[in-house]
């Protein structure tokens, strides 16, 4: 299945993506689409659902992050060996995890916007993973059953604030307003037969800047939700973002960085595009 949310900002609906491609209302079946509705009883309830009777909805309307009460936000850095490569940085041993602020989600085609003061602000495609289940202490070889669905992450990144401030961590640079866009849909696990063999790619004003495979991430999803799941416990709803290929602006001699009116457009096969437009700084 393909689930989204659509509307406006914090009034979004339940819907779902037909056969045909269509949007189609699913609240005369669940109110949301959150933390009750990602479990197995609340997906079955959906798969049962006579798709054909569901409303069709008319237009083109706003689609939201597909995914409403996201309590954590996690994210693992340096994921892809050549994305380490060009960041100066070593393979890492082990996964790379920081957060990213749930108050930085947004639609899939939200603009993003630049922080005040902001001249390194960067791009990063990536697979996002959402939780179904409870995961505390789950070993690698079960740790796909308590994924829900996979869905698109850009997971913009302001580098002076991520790697130059005082501090030493990540967070700063990562949870900026609007540096979470997830979408446009949230696609069911069963729908995706390998979710280590999925091209990806984001292209700046129609240049292609990264082109990748999740077959190439250090860490493969089952290890990334196994590993996160011994340091805390991820419950439904909460999102794990893996990682991002080579050809972030970061990288390039000399880098590049997102400036008003640039434009992304971002994918990966199986889950839908993604496109923003950069805006100025708004209080």
């Amino acid at each position: 299945m393909k689930l989204v949310r659509y509307g406006n900002p914090g009034r979004e609906k339940p819907g779902l993506i037909d056969a045909d491609g269509r949007l189609r209302d699913l609240s005369p079946v669940v109110g949301d689409i959150g933390p009750l509705q990602l479990g197995q009883p609340g997906l079955a309830r959906i798969r049962k659902a006579n798709t054909a009777k569901l409303p069709l909805v008319r237009g083109k309307p706003r689609l939201g992050c597909p995914v409403s009460g996201v309590g954590k936000f996690i994210a693992i850095g340096l994921n892809y060996a050549d994305h380490a490569a060009e960041s100066g940085a070593p393979i890492p041993k082990e996964p790379v995890v920081f957060t990213k602020a749930t108050s930085c989600i947004q639609g899939p085609n939200d603009p993003v916007m630049l922080p005040r003061a902001s001249v390194k602000t960067d791009w990063e495609v990536e697979l996002a993973v959402v939780i179904g289940t409870r995961a505390r202490y789950v070993p690698a070889k079960d740790a796909l059953a308590h994924v829900a669905g996979y869905t698109i992450c850009n997971d913009v990144s302001e580098r002076e604030y991520q790697l130059e401030k005082p501090g030493g961590q990540w967070d700063k640079g990562k949870g900026c307003d609007t540096f979470g866009p997830l979408g446009p849909w949230l696609v069911t696990a069963e729908e995706i037969e390998n979710v280590q063999k999925l091209d990806m790619w984001l292209d700046l004003n129609g240049e292609r800047m990264q082109t990748g495979n999740t077959r190439t991430m250090i860490f493969n999803v089952a290890k990334l939700v196994s590993y996160v799941s011994h340091f805390m416990t991820l419950l439904p709803g909460d999102v794990l973002t893996t990682g991002t290929p080579p050809g972030v602006g970061l990288g390039m001699k000399p880098p590049k960085y997102l400036k008003k009116g640039d434009v992304m457009t971002l994918g990966i096969e199986g889950l839908g595009e993604q496109r923003q437009e950069v805006i100025g700084f708004k209080p």
